[in-house]
């Protein structure tokens, strides 16, 4: 079947860069896979796990929102922030999700509820995607 290559960059660091033989990306509008000789694609990605599969074998990526571009047998993802599942810190996303519980369980105007939200899913998917490793 083939492989394609996939990068995923963030501003500070290249978080993964391999041939792959294909990838399942968390688009906006739902998720996508990619295989070897995809048609050109670009897609704007929501926080999500990135699963891509090298030697027979799943592995998985946690993605905070970014953009993936397909070309040329090459998928790259740039991320607003990524971890390899077997690199989150279990402890502190649990902390994470328990303080985005308790500001989104306030009766307070101060509280930032898009915010909130957001650092929950993260904490959230974090957690999830520690537990596949």
């Amino acid at each position: 079947m083939g492989t394609l290559q996939l990068e995923v960059v963030t501003p500070d660091k290249t978080v993964v860069s391999s041939a792959v033989e294909m990838a399942v990306c968390p688009g906006v509008e739902g998720e996508f896979g990619v295989l070897p000789k995809h048609v050109s694609l670009l897609s704007a990605l929501k926080i999500g796990g990135l699963r891509y599969r090298i030697d027979g074998r799943d592995e998985y990526v946690f993605i905070s929102g970014g953009f993936a571009d397909v070309n040329n047998d090459v998928l790259t993802v740039l991320a607003e922030s990524a971890e390899l599942a077997q690199d989150i810190d279990t402890a502190r996303a649990q902390a994470a999700r328990e303080r985005a519980e308790k500001r989104l369980a306030q009766q307070d105007d101060r509280v930032d509820v898009a915010r909130a939200e957001a650092a929950l899913s993260r904490a959230v998917t974090r957690l999830s995607l520690a537990q596949l490793r």
